[in-house]
């Protein structure tokens, strides 16, 4: 999966009212980021790289397990497959939308 899928792929979990309330960042190193502008109505997606309240740091191929479900974000926090920082109540919130 790339970014532009991933994107994609994001766009179509947030929708319009993700109840997330704000920024959250998917840092994938080089291969981009993926922003949720859950403070903006309706909800957005992009891969404009900015500040945001809350920043998962992970592999693309992570990003992509945790969206397809092969990979339940607990267990990959658990796991120290990602890290998270910022809002740490944002990150819990995630469930709700991978």
């Amino acid at each position: 999966m790339d970014m532009q899928i991933v994107t994609e792929t994001l766009r179509g979990k947030v929708g319009e009212q993700s109840g997330l309330n704000a920024i959250l960042k998917f840092d994938c190193g080089v291969d981009g980021v993926a922003i949720i502008d859950a403070r903006a109505t309706p909800n957005t997606v992009d891969n404009i790289d900015r500040e945001a309240d809350c920043t998962v740091a992970l592999p693309l191929a992570t990003l992509a397990d945790l969206l397809t479900g092969a990979l339940n974000p607990t267990t990959g926090f658990m796991m120290g497959k990602f890290k998270v920082s910022g809002d740490m109540s944002v990150a819990l919130k995630l469930q709700r939308v991978v």
